[in-house]
């Protein structure tokens, strides 16, 4: 039952997507073994406090494109980070091809 989705769990996996890559939410929900949670690990990751240190910007929808709405701050953050670490976004949207990472 993805309710029963551990945060400690997504935390951790979250924790190795190493610089540069990134993971879905569905693949992150997959990865701690609750199919069908996508919805579910964005609400553990809303609850992150401001200050973490986990690599919550790494974290994108299923179409390769940032969750916020592009005109916040969120997205500009999230972008930001992204592109520091040399993931290019091409019109709102990143190559899942490249930049996904498969947890090795």
């Amino acid at each position: 039952m993805s309710s029963d989705i551990d945060p400690k769990r997504i935390w951790y996996i979250l924790s190795q997507v190493p610089k540069g890559k990134v993971i879905t939410y569905g693949q992150l929900a997959e990865m701690a073994g609750a199919k069908q949670a996508a919805r579910v690990v964005g609400n553990i990751l809303k609850q992150l406090p401001i200050n973490t240190n986990l690599p919550w910007h790494r974290v994108i929808n299923h179409k390769g494109q940032l969750s916020f709405p592009e005109d916040t701050l969120r997205y500009q953050k999230q972008k930001d980070r992204l592109e520091a670490e040399g993931v290019i976004l091409l019109s709102g949207k990143l190559d899942l091809k490249h930049y996904r990472w498969n947890g090795e």
